[in-house]
């Protein structure tokens, strides 16, 4: 027997306009936080696109937190918090 869990896609936005595109739910719970951002060689879209991440992630309890990029690969820890950077071809591929 196969059983398949629905998941939803949302989109979530605070009261000071953090924004995170895509917050993927599996039942009652936050399965993924994800942000795409095409270009993160620029400090300020990076830090921008981190802080909602981290922001959003601590609101909602989720600790599975992904950027998407054009080209951007790995793991880096800022503010105690596991992120995830992912090039958006390998993103599609899985």
């Amino acid at each position: 027997m196969v059983i398949l869990t629905k998941l939803l896609i949302y989109y979530w936005k605070d009261y000071l306009q953090n924004e995170v595109d895509f917050e993927i739910k599996q039942g009652p719970k936050i399965k993924t936080l994800i942000q795409v951002c095409q270009d993160l060689s620029e400090n300020e879209a990076k830090e921008r696109e981190v802080k909602s991440l981290i922001k959003a992630g601590k609101e909602l309890k989720c600790k599975d937190l992904v950027i998407i990029s054009r080209d951007k690969e790995g793991e880096e820890i800022i503010d105690k918090v596991k992120i995830k950077f992912v090039p958006l071809w390998k993103w599609l591929l899985k």
